[in-house]
C-alpha cells in the first residue's frame, strides 16, 4: 500500500493493473490513474465491492478482465514459468469464456477433450510487501497467507519489494525463516524500507486491518471526496500519511485477522 500510495502521488496514468485486488485498486481507480484492471476479485473483504472500484467500472471508466481465481493463478505461473499459456478446465461452461472472447480453446492431443488456453499475465512491474528483507533483496512473507506474492514477482520484469523492517543477511540462517522465502533473491530488484508500508491492510504477525479507516475511506469515495481523503490522509510523503493515521505504535496495536 505505501507504494501504490507513491503511485497515486506521482500520478502515474493509463496502468494496466493485474490484482486479486483490495484497496489497492480501488484507491488508484478512485485517483483517475487506471485504464484497465485485470481481476478475479476486487474487494474489501469485509466491504464485499471496493467503492473505488466499483464506481469506476459502474462509471465505465476503466476497462476490466474479470477472470476465474484459478485462471488468474495459471495466468501468473505461465509467466513465471516463461510459457505462453497453460490449459486448464477452469472456465469452461461459464460466462468467462463469453465474456472475454479473446481466450482461445484449444484440442487436447490425447483425447476429444477442449481446454481454456489461460495465456501468460506478463508483468513488468510487481508491487509487492514483505514482512523482513535484506538489502541482497531476500524477502520473506511471515504471515500464513502470502497472497501468491511469488508468482508475482516471477512474473514480473521488474519486482519492487517494500517491507516493515530491512534485516541483516545473517537472520536468514534460521531455519524457520528460511522456510518463509518465497521467491529467489535474483528476482527481486529493489528493496523499500517502510514502516507499516500494508495499512491499511495487515501485515500478519505485525498488525492487522484497520478496519475504521478503510470505513473512512469507503465513505469519502463513496461521496466523491477521494480528492480530499488524497490530500488529508495520503499527504505529500509515507512520513506525513503515517502521521496522519495515528502513527506506526496505533497501526501496531491492530488486531490480527483470525483465517
Amino acid at each position: 500500500m505505501a507504494l501504490v500510495r507513491e503511485l497515486i502521488r506521482q500520478g502515474q496514468k493509463d496502468l494496466t493493473v493485474v490484482a486479486y485486488g483490495g484497496a489497492d485498486v480501488g484507491m488508484l481507480c478512485a485517483a483517475g490513474q487506471v485504464k484497465k484492471v485485470v481481476f478475479a476479485f476486487v474487494s474489501l473483504d469485509f466491504m464485499p465491492l471496493e467503492p473505488g472500484f466499483r464506481a469506476a467500472r459502474q462509471a465505465g471508466a476503466i476497462e476490466v478482465r474479470e477472470i476465474d481465481e484459478g485462471m488468474m493463478l495459471l495466468g501468473l505461473r505461465a509467466a513465471a514459468w516463461r510459457l505462453p499459456f497453460i490449459p486448464t478446465a477452469i472456465g469452461l461452461g461459464t460466462d468467462v469464456i463469453r465474456n472475454n472472447p479473446d481466450l482461445a480453446l484449444i484440442d487436447s492431443p490425447y483425447d476429444d477433450k477442449q481446454w481454456v488456453a489461460m495465456p501468460a499475465l506478463h508483468l513488468d512491474v510487481a508491487l509487492v510487501h514483505a514482512s523482513i528483507a535484506d538489502q541482497r533483496g531476500v524477502c520473506a512473507i511471515q504471515g500464513p497467507d502470502h497472497y501468491m506474492d511469488d508468482l508475482f514477482a516471477r512474473a514480473a520484469k521488474q519486482t519492487i519489494v517494500s517491507t516493515d523492517e530491512l534485516v541483516n543477511s545473517d537472520v536468514f540462517r534460521d531455519a524457520s525463516i528460511a522456510r518463509q522465502v518465497l521467491w529467489e533473491r535474483n528476482v527481486t530488484d529493489v528493496v523499500v524500507a517502510t514502516q507499516a508500508g500494508a495499512h491499511p491492510s495487515s501485515n500478519d504477525p505485525r498488525y492487522g486491518y484497520d478496519v475504521k479507516h478503510f470505513q473512512a475511506y469507503a465513505e469519502a469515495v463513496s461521496a466523491g471526496n477521494f480528492a480530499d481523503y488524497r490530500d488529508q490522509v495520503i499527504g505529500a510523503n509515507e512520513a506525513q500519511y503515517l502521521a496522519n493515521v495515528g502513527g506506526v505504535a496505533a497501526i501496531h496495536q491492530l488486531p490480527l485477522p483470525v483465517y
